[in-house]
């Protein structure tokens, strides 16, 4: 009798994005969500516990994408995969729903939406970062925030309390490698000092004047570049994303779809190219710091840099943002905590009845001190 075939490995990509995030309790059939501080797959229902693929997760190599066949859409289609999500018509972000939900509040802004039919065709993600913190945790971080505003309105601190849901989301990035080699031309300035006569009250004084002398220089410099950073979303404001870092990136793993149980997805806006244009332009401001440093001397001044760049290299990943969008007042009010580290951002409400106490206490401490003042002399 023949051996019976082997099954086939698990997925590493979401191939059906209808059954991407949902994975069958194998005990009582509910579903497992990811628990963040266990690390695996947990039945709320049973209580039931599953691990998620093999560990470590951490260190392991995530494999690069040519960034030139990805602009020239030359990717295999195993990189590929078809997406069903949504975009707010509010804010335009794109996240995904699991197939039962048909309507509901958009996690950024709380508008509410209705989930599309349509699907699209995207990059697959590489690598993932798992959420550390769970909602718990996350909400305490987002509270004590909000309790070191003193002028953030008491309604909104009230509201925020109150424990309703966030929303665990993993947004998406790109990282990009590349080698780079520059070549340059400027001039190095090294300070010397002069020594002055001049006139002061009608003495003459002497004086040091500081003074620059330049020669030229030329050289070149090069440097790789490993995972340079690149918000991949639209949605969130890029200064509260950018509060957010740094991300431990050393510990991310191969996508693995159990990761995202529970969760949210979203869908990357920013397209590749995008991408790598605020790429090249952080690694020009370092190949710049790179040369002036090269340069030398006290000063210095860049004529001109020519950078040759190969070999660039790119993934997108996921990284863990607990996010709470807050309608007070007519105003939507945004809270973004890093899923990892606990790190929170987001939109500083102001209290004008807080604000005006704060006057008033002020001009009346002011009008005592200058009372006591006056009145000790």
């Amino acid at each position: 009798m023949p051996d019976t075939p082997p099954p086939p490995p698990p997925s590493t990509g979401p191939a059906r994005p209808e059954a991407e995030h949902r994975f069958p309790c194998e005990n009582c059939g509910a579903d497992y969500r990811f628990d963040p501080v266990a690390g695996e797959l947990k039945c709320d229902h049973c209580g039931h516990t599953e691990h998620v693929g093999a560990g470590p997760w951490g260190g392991a190599k995530l494999r690069e994408l040519d960034f030139n066949s990805a602009v020239a859409h030359e990717l295999p289609d195993a990189e590929m995969a078809e997406t069903r999500g949504v975009a707010c018509p509010n804010c335009g972000a794109h996240f995904e729903f699991d197939p039962a939900t048909h309507a509901a509040e958009c996690p950024f802004c709380a508008t509410p939406v209705v989930v599309d039919t349509g699907t699209e065709r995207l990059i697959k993600p590489r690598g993932v970062l798992p959420f550390a913190l769970d909602e718990r945790t996350a909400h305490k971080a987002m509270n004590d925030w909000l309790g070191r505003l003193w002028f953030a309105p008491n309604g909104l601190q009230a509201y925020a309390r109150k424990g309703r849901k966030m929303d665990g989301i993993y947004v998406p990035y790109w990282t990009f490698d590349a080698d780079t080699a520059s070549e340059y031309r400027g001039e190095r300035g090294v300070v010397y000092y002069e020594t002055r006569t001049v006139m002061r009250d009608g003495k003459p004084v002497q004086t040091q004047v500081a003074r620059v002398r330049w020669s030229p220089r030329r050289g070149r410099v090069s440097r790789f570049f490993d995972d340079v950073l690149v918000l991949a979303s639209k949605s969130l404001p890029k200064k509260f994303t950018d509060a957010l870092e740094p991300w431990d990136l050393h510990a991310l793993v191969p996508y693995q779809p159990q990761f995202l149980a529970g969760f949210r997805a979203e869908g990357y806006t920013v397209d590749i190219e995008t991408g790598y244009t605020e790429a090249r332009a952080h690694m020009a401001r370092v190949i710049e710091r790179d040369v002036r440093f090269d340069i030398g001397g006290d000063q210095q001044r860049i004529h001109s840099i020519q950078t040759d760049v190969r070999n660039v290299t790119f993934k997108h990943i996921l990284l863990p943002v607990w996010l709470a969008a807050y309608k007070y007042r007519g105003e939507t009010y945004r809270f973004v905590v890093n899923g990892r580290t606990g790190r929170v951002q987001g939109e500083r409400p102001w209290s004008t009845v807080k604000i005006m106490i704060a006057v008033v206490l002020g001009l009346i401490v002011a009008g005592i001190a200058g009372f006591v003042i006056a009145n000790s002399q």
